[in-house]
């Protein structure tokens, strides 16, 4: 299958629905070959069904494409190096990761308890981080062949904003958009690889249970559906591009037709007690200053 990434290897986790699915059939689509991995669990993360990665693959190799399923846990750390082996196993190497895998455990942080953190966080971050550090080091002992190579990173709105009763969703989504500049920092000079962190706004299993926003994103009427999470997909494609020319660090929202880049914390204002240590006067006097 000919497109713009014919001869691409792509990894993508969380894919065996939503908009997951939509990265595995545009990336297939535009010719890479792709490993759907998802262990087919459910909105909580506490149930499994491998059918779910097995039948996308199915779909995508009738229609022409090429994919794999895997099911290996992109959180445990044998699992997150089980499943980039898989893609050396049926393609020969690996140019594409996208970590797309989560789930929710949506509370309040007064009832919120510590399995509910934990386990957001360990889908989220840890999944992230396990899948990244297995990938980075194939690519890095890899560096020479010249090819190119693409890390993206799943962030959220909510990460990026703030979103009451998430508080242990939106708090690993904000680390994951900070990864984004930190797996840049490590390893795009020494190792070439691009890094990108995309909060995509779309209608997914997690945004239709996710509080205020379900009646947001639902599908309304005729026309232009801004919340099809298949308008997502495009923009993962371009970034998993060669030719792409997004600086590598960038953190972007992308949803319906719209793209929008974010900034990384930077200083707002500064105010200096001139030479000496502050004191609470002189902190009352310059508050102006420091939130002018």
């Amino acid at each position: 299958m000919g497109g713009r990434l014919a001869g691409r290897v792509a990894l993508i986790t969380g894919a065996g629905r939503g908009i997951g699915a939509e990265y595995a059939r545009f990336l297939t689509a535009e010719g890479a070959s792709v490993v759907i991995n998802d262990v087919g669990g459910s909105l909580d993360g506490a149930d499994a069904d491998t059918s779910v990665a097995q039948q996308l693959a199915d779909e995508l190799n009738a229609s022409g494409g090429s994919a794999v399923a895997d099911h290996h846990d992109v959180a445990d750390w044998d699992g997150a190096q089980a499943a980039v082996q898989t893609a050396l196993d049926a393609f020969g190497d690996l140019d594409v990761l996208v970590n797309n895998a989560g789930i929710l455990r949506d509370r309040m942080l007064v009832n919120m308890s510590i399995e509910e953190w934990d386990a957001v966080h360990r889908v989220h971050l840890r999944g992230h981080f396990c899948m990244t550090r297995h990938a980075a080091n194939h690519w890095r002992a890899n560096k020479s062949d010249g090819r190119d190579r693409v890390l993206i990173h799943t962030s959220s709105s909510n990460g990026l904003l703030g979103s009451i009763g998430q508080m242990n969703y939106a708090s690993a989504k904000a680390a994951i958009a900070a990864m984004a500049r930190l797996t840049h920092l490590e390893l795009n000079e020494r190792y070439g690889v691009r890094t990108y962190s995309i909060a995509p706004g779309a209608r997914t299993r997690l945004t239709l249970a996710s509080p205020g926003v379900a009646d947001v994103v639902a599908q309304q009427g005729e026309g232009f559906d801004q919340y099809d999470p298949a308008n997502v997909a495009p923009f993962v494609g371009w970034l998993a591009d060669p030719t792409c020319t997004a600086p590598s660090g960038s953190v972007f929202h992308v949803y319906g037709d719209t793209v929008t880049r974010y900034e990384p914390w930077r200083a707002a204002a500064t105010i200096t007690a001139g030479g000496r240590a502050w004191n609470l006067d002189a902190l009352d006097a310059a508050s102006a200053e420091l939130f002018a």
